[in-house]
């Protein structure tokens, strides 16, 4: 079960909240995966959202590839979400630690994700702590990186759709790499516990 741990109340009438627990058990519109960029999700995020969502995604996802080719940092592709109980599956691909202009790759990926979130006209959104697995991103800067996307995001873009973005770790390392940022960032965010 996910349990929301802080929130965080924006202008305009938006929350960020950080939640510990499973991604793919996120009640949202759209859930964000941590992809690769031929979207073979085999692994990590993105081998618990196949396995969870079933083979509907995989198969969507493949298609998309067939159809725009590989996914870039900037331009995430979407599909829809299979048996998960959100709607849609946002797959943003994240920088692997040493390849270089990580920082700004991350960004990139948060923010297409978002970007992708408004124009399908999503009010609420779930993500992963993008890269921080399996690329090896260390998860202070990934943080770091993270809340501000998703801070600019709004900031530039005050017409957004989105109401609700959910920070959704499994752990409790990145809890508090997460909580820390964003009381840094925000002050202390309102307790969920």
């Amino acid at each position: 079960m996910n349990t929301d741990v802080a929130e965080w109340a924006l202008e305009g009438d938006r929350l960020l909240r950080l939640v510990r627990g499973d991604l793919t058990q996120e009640k949202v519109d759209a859930i964000v995966n941590a992809a690769n960029a031929q979207l073979a999700h085999g692994s990590g995020v993105a081998g618990a959202i196949a396995r969870r969502g079933g083979r509907a995604i995989q198969e969507e996802s493949d298609a998309w590839v067939r159809d725009h080719g590989r996914v870039t940092h900037d331009r995430p592709a979407i599909t829809g979400a299979g048996e998960l109980p959100c709607r849609f599956v946002i797959h943003a691909v994240g920088p692997v630690w040493g390849e270089g202009e990580e920082d700004s790759k991350l960004a990139a990926a948060v923010g297409g994700a978002l970007a992708a979130a408004d124009e399908h006209h999503l009010s609420s959104l779930a993500l992963p702590a993008i890269s921080t697995g399996v690329f090896g991103f260390p998860k202070q800067r990934a943080a770091d990186v993270i809340v501000g996307a998703i801070l600019g995001h709004f900031r530039d873009h005050a017409g957004s759709s989105l109401r609700q973005v959910r920070i959704t770790v499994l752990d409790e390392s990145s809890v508090l790499v997460f909580s820390e940022e964003l009381a840094r960032r925000l002050g202390p965010g309102a307790p969920r516990r």
